[in-house]
C-alpha cells in the first residue's frame, strides 16, 4: 500500500474520517427534525477529509499541484465552518437572524483581510481565522448554556473534543510510530470523536424539548 499512497496513514485515516462524517450527514437527514446546516456542515467536513484522502495519497506528489489541492481542501473547511455558524446562530438566536450570522461570519472574514494586508495571505492565515470564527460558536453556546440550553452541553463538549484532536498534532512522530501512525494520521482520527459527538448531540432526544411549545420563549428557547 506504501508504494501506491504517498502517504499511506495520512490518506487512509482521511478516508475513514471522511466515510464516517459523511454516514453522520446522511443519518442526520434521516431524522424527522431539521437539522439542514448542521447536516451541511457534516457534508462539507466530511467532502473536505475524502479530499484530503486523496490529497495525501496521490496529489503530494506533486509540489505545485498539492499547493492548489490544499487551497480547495480549506475553502471547504471554510464553508464546513460557515454551515457550523450558521446552525449555531440558528439554534442559540433563533431562526431568521441572518444578520447576526453575517456580522459573526465578518470577524473571521475581517481578520483574514487585515493579515493579507500585512503580507501574511495564504491558507494557514485562513485557516487560523476560521479559529476567530469557532470562537463566535463557543461564545454563542456558552451563553445558550447559561440560560440552560438543552443543547448546549453536548454540542460544547463535541467542539471542544474536536478542538483537542488538534493537540494529537503536537505529538512526537517517535510515540507513534510502533501503532504505523504519524501526528497528521492520529489527528483524523481523534477527529472522528468530535464528529460522532457532534452528530450524537443535534440528534440528541434532548432536541425534543426545542420543539415542543413553550409559554414563553426567547431565542428560539425557553427562558428561565
Amino acid at each position: 500500500m506504501g508504494r501506491v499512497l504517498a502517504e499511506p496513514a495520512a490518506s487512509l485515516t482521511d478516508l475513514v474520517l471522511g466515510a464516517v462524517t459523511v454516514v453522520l450527514a446522511i443519518r442526520l437527514g434521516r431524522s424527522p427534525a431539521d437539522h439542514g446546516y448542521w447536516r451541511a456542515a457534516l457534508w462539507w467536513f466530511g467532502v473536505a477529509a475524502l479530499a484530503g484522502a486523496v490529497h495525501h495519497g496521490v496529489v503530494v506528489r506533486w509540489p505545485q499541484a498539492a499547493e492548489v489541492s490544499w487551497a480547495v481542501i480549506s475553502v471547504m473547511v471554510v464553508v464546513a465552518v460557515s454551515f457550523l455558524l450558521a446552525a449555531t446562530v440558528a439554534e442559540v438566536l433563533g431562526p431568521g437572524r441572518s444578520r447576526a450570522f453575517w456580522l459573526l461570519r465578518s470577524v473571521g472574514v475581517m481578520a483574514y483581510l487585515i493579515m493579507a494586508a500585512t503580507g501574511n495571505a495564504g491558507i494557514a492565515t485562513i485557516l487560523a481565522c476560521e479559529g476567530v470564527t469557532m470562537v463566535s460558536v463557543l461564545v454563542l453556546w456558552g451563553w445558550a448554556a447559561r440560560r440552560h440550553h438543552p443543547l448546549a452541553g453536548p454540542v460544547l463538549i463535541a467542539i471542544v473534543a474536536s478542538g483537542a484532536a488538534a493537540g494529537v498534532k503536537a505529538l512526537s512522530p517517535e510515540l507513534l510510530r510502533p501503532v504505523g501512525l504519524d501526528p497528521t494520521s492520529a489527528y483524523h482520527l481523534a477527529q472522528i470523536v468530535g464528529m460522532v459527538l457532534l452528530y450524537m448531540a443535534v440528534s440528541s432526544p434532548q432536541r425534543g424539548d426545542l420543539d415542543a411549545p413553550a409559554p414563553a420563549t426567547r431565542s428560539g428557547y425557553a427562558v428561565a
